[in-house]
């Protein structure tokens, strides 16, 4: 009995032998593309996060912010910024969101910043509540294109960029569509109502 089980076992180690080596458990999944969002939803995502800081939270002002690496879309930035206020608080509390981890300073998703002692006088904005923000980036996108066709014809590939804020010149807060790397420096913008999606006014 004994030289065939001695047969049958150098049978199946010869076979064990043949077999591919089996892959890995968990092969490393590719990263997922970072994912711009519109300026309404990143706003959103940042005031979930402000509310468990202050339940009265508002908004003072966001805007989008340029990612290297990371392409814009039309109504869409890979990185935004707000300031949220508190009355409770007599604070103001920075917030961030962004699609990708870019070190040192760019975290993805929401990051909060540096707190600050709010009295209420900012220049000319005023903290408004986030209900107030009915219209996205993407649709105000649309009604400033339809404002500014002279403008790309003379100035193509311009970069897009947002502000959002309340000042003392609109009734409601207003979407600013900017064309150019900053406000400073940009020779064209177009405000549009963030509650109405109304066109409101062209700053060159």
């Amino acid at each position: 009995m004994k030289p065939f089980l001695t047969i049958i076992a150098a049978g199946l180690l010869l076979a064990g032998c043949s077999e591919q080596p089996a892959p890995p458990a968990a092969a490393k999944k590719e990263e997922a593309k970072p994912e711009p969002a519109t300026g309404q939803s990143a706003l959103f995502k940042m005031y979930q996060v402000a509310r468990a800081w202050a339940p009265d939270a508002a908004v003072l002002k966001m805007d989008s912010v340029r990612v290297e690496g990371v392409a814009d879309q039309p109504g869409k930035s890979a990185g935004w910024e707000a300031v949220f206020t508190s009355e409770q608080r007599a604070s103001s509390h920075a917030f961030t969101w962004y699609a990708v981890d870019q070190e040192p300073t760019i975290h993805k998703g929401v990051f909060g910043g540096s707190e600050e002692s709010y009295s209420g006088a900012h220049g000319a904005t005023t903290p408004f509540l986030i209900a107030d923000v009915k219209i996205d980036t993407d649709a105000a996108l649309a009604t400033a294109k339809g404002k500014e066709e002279a403008f790309e014809k003379k100035n193509p590939g311009q970069p897009v960029i947002y502000l959002l804020e309340k000042s003392s010149r609109f009734a409601n807060p207003a979407w600013r569509v900017i064309w150019g790397e900053s406000v400073s420096t940009s020779g064209f913008s177009v405000f549009v109502d963030a509650s109405s999606g109304t066109f409101l006014e062209i700053m060159h």
